[in-house]
């Protein structure tokens, strides 16, 4: 992955738009990618581009099992009722988080908040942090516990 900090945040920043817009309207996969590239799309790079629409159709090819995340953290709070931008942010974390593992979980974390700083609350970027720290927290108990299971049997 050839990107630097900069170019990466971007690409999220990408990844949460193309998310939202698609949160917002549910168009088809083919015509997201096409017309947010086509017609808000930043001057990224290739590499960016790429990494963008991993992120964002990642996300949304396991958007039930991300969701599933969230509710399991997100204790009195409906998807539904949370800030679109909001939701968004902590679908591409956690999807960054089980599936794009180069990138470390609290770097994740890191980004996640600064684009929450940039386009959400104070309280909601709060918020955030509590829900992907949980998360987090979660995803490496469970890993831990896979990693002495499997040594065990074998």
């Amino acid at each position: 992955m050839g990107l630097i900090m900069g170019a990466r945040r971007k690409a999220r920043i990408c990844a949460l738009q193309m998310l939202f817009q698609y949160d917002v309207a549910r168009p088809r996969i083919d015509e997201l990618v096409s017309i947010y590239w086509n017609e808000f799309g930043e001057e990224v790079g290739d590499v960016a581009q790429d990494f963008s629409n991993q992120l964002a159709l990642g996300a949304i090819a396991h958007l039930e099992e991300i969701d599933e995340l969230i509710k399991q953290r997100a204790e009195n709070w409906r998807i539904s009722r949370m800030a679109v931008v909001d939701r968004n942010i902590l679908r591409l974390a956690i999807y960054e988080f089980k599936y794009e593992t180069e990138t470390p979980k609290t770097v994740v974390i890191n980004e996640a908040l600064e684009i929450a700083r940039r386009f959400s609350t104070y309280e909601a970027t709060q918020f955030i942090n509590g829900i992907l720290d949980a998360i987090k927290r979660d995803l490496e108990t469970n890993q831990n516990a896979s990693i002495a299971t499997t040594t065990k049997s074998g």
